[in-house]
């Protein structure tokens, strides 16, 4: 598949990482500055680490998530197959569904496109029912609204009983 460039400016689009496998801090990281690499892809803003207990299946190690901003000259679908890309370079490996990872990448919000298609969904369809998501993009964007849903912060309060930790870096 080529590259297919936005003819506008670039879109702010935010992004979710997440791990829970082989060093997670470190993958997460690692996320973050090949996400910053991205051709067409400026990283503009970053969140802390948090460290989340597993949602779905629970008999697995906790995760560390963080969400970033990004402005971005690629397409929705095209973003989506340079994070697919990312997780498969930093060992994903899908199993089944809430399966420890290396590294999971999920698009949050792409602008306040609304789409729905074999691929790709967007808003991301559970972002407003996770702590883990929400948490850190209001540390980042703390006037964020998630088209079909309200405002982040009214989400989020909805999420008391998901606990989080945010990592202090050493």
């Amino acid at each position: 598949m080529s590259t297919i460039l936005l003819p506008e400016a670039a879109t702010q689009v935010f992004i979710a990482l997440g791990s829970n496998l082989e060093n997670p801090i470190a993958q997460v990281e690692r996320g973050m500055q090949l996400l910053g690499a991205l051709e067409y892809t400026r990283l503009v803003k970053r969140s802390s680490l948090y460290r989340s207990a597993p949602v779905g299946k629970i008999d697995q190690p906790d995760f560390i998530n963080a969400v970033i901003q990004v402005e971005t000259r690629l397409t929705p679908h095209n973003l989506l197959m340079s994070l697919l890309a990312i997780e498969h370079a930093c060992g994903r490996v899908r199993t089944c569904r809430n399966a420890p990872r290396t590294l999971d990448l999920d698009i949050l919000l792409f602008e306040n496109l609304q789409c729905s298609d074999a691929e790709l969904i967007l808003p991301h369809p559970r972002m407003h029912e996770r702590a883990f998501v929400l948490y850190p993009l209001l540390e980042i964007a703390g006037d964020t609204c998630i088209p079909g849903q309200g405002t982040a912060a009214d989400c989020l309060t909805a999420c008391t009983n998901q606990l989080l930790e945010r990592i202090i870096p050493s």
